[in-house]
């Protein structure tokens, strides 16, 4: 294994804080911290060829593991509830200005036999002899009401990765 130098962590994290800002997140201002997390990106990367989350056990396959690629599928839940994301890299904007502390989040991937991927039926328009009256989606839709985007997800996200706006300019879609 090839040794994670002090330029390949600065290198990402860079990267990370400049598209996390761009889509209207914030990683976490203790860069001491947060450098450590890109480190075990960077050593899940060479290990599973791919950035499994650093604070969960992976199974080294990727098509188990998707869940937990980073951003993992429960970092925005957990923002949204707790202000982080269970390691830690992503944080409200109240953490990272310091108007409230970061805390312990809780463990929200279910074991491994629970997990089981909603999947909602796709005809294609050829075999649509008539329109199926529509499946429930496992989440909901939301629209920011200022340039359109879609997001389905239980809440919808604190700033709009597209316009910026914030999470009360949303509205929900469906």
């Amino acid at each position: 294994m090839k040794e994670i130098s002090p330029s390949d962590i600065d290198a990402l994290y860079s990267r990370l804080k400049r598209e996390a800002e761009q889509a209207g997140y914030q990683l976490n201002p203790d860069v001491e911290f947060t450098k450590d997390l890109v480190k075990g990106l960077l050593i899940n990367e060479q290990r599973y060829g791919y950035w499994a989350c650093p604070c969960r056990l992976s199974y080294g396959n990727r098509e188990e593991d998707t869940d937990i690629i980073c951003p993992c599928d429960y970092r925005d839940p957990d923002l949204d509830e707790f202000g982080a994301c269970y390691c830690g890299l992503y944080v409200s904007s109240a953490i990272a200005r310091g108007e409230k502390p970061l805390k312990s989040i809780p463990e929200r991937r279910p074991p491994r036999n629970q997990r089981i991927k909603p999947v909602i039926p796709i005809q294609s328009p050829a075999s649509q002899s008539s329109i199926p009256s529509p499946q429930p989606l496992p989440y909901p839709v939301w629209r920011c009401k200022v340039c359109g985007y879609l997001c389905a997800r239980d809440s919808p996200p604190e700033v709009c990765p597209i316009c910026k706006a914030k999470k009360e300019r949303f509205e929900r879609f469906w």
